[in-house]
């Protein structure tokens, strides 16, 4: 196995090992979740030179008919990024004593203050950072409203 090779299984372990974490794992962890919002993507655009970066390569590799693993793992990597930034959605998982965002835990007692904005984007102040929460559908704002009285 070349040196190419296992820098793009490494690749794959560790995008195989994230989304693991954020199906199966993260939903489990600090108990039960109370909700589950799906949000909105961010920037595609980062995701699409990735996956086009990694067609170049594999086209490339097959022009020059290069070694078959190198081609399947090249096929695989492409196959977690598309599923990774495209099919997968984010998502925010509200439990009893917090709620994960962008596969961080932030505890309800770091929240300074929440105000909603015109185009329906929940901001969240904590002590030094603002979190900005796209949900997909306007409803889920005043399921997370409600939520959140509830656990409070």
């Amino acid at each position: 196995m070349s040196l190419t090779e296992m820098i793009i299984l490494l690749f794959i372990v560790l995008l195989a090992a994230y989304a693991f974490y954020d199906e199966v794992i993260m939903p489990q962890r600090k108990g039960p979740t109370r909700l589950l919002v799906v949000l909105k993507r961010g920037n595609k655009l980062d995701s699409l030179i990735f996956i086009a970066l990694l067609v170049i390569l594999l086209g490339n590799n097959l022009r020059h008919q290069g070694p078959q693993l190198t081609t399947t793992l090249l096929l695989v990597l492409t196959f977690l990024a598309v599923w990774l930034f495209w099919i997968r959605r984010p998502r925010l998982l509200l439990k009893d004593q917090g709620m994960f965002y962008a596969n961080a835990w932030i505890a309800y007692h770091r929240i300074q203050s929440m105000n909603l904005s015109e185009d329906g984007i929940l901001l969240v102040q904590l002590e030094q950072r603002r979190l900005l929460i796209a949900v997909r559908q306007l409803d889920d704002l005043e399921r997370i409203y409600h939520t959140l009285v509830e656990i409070r």
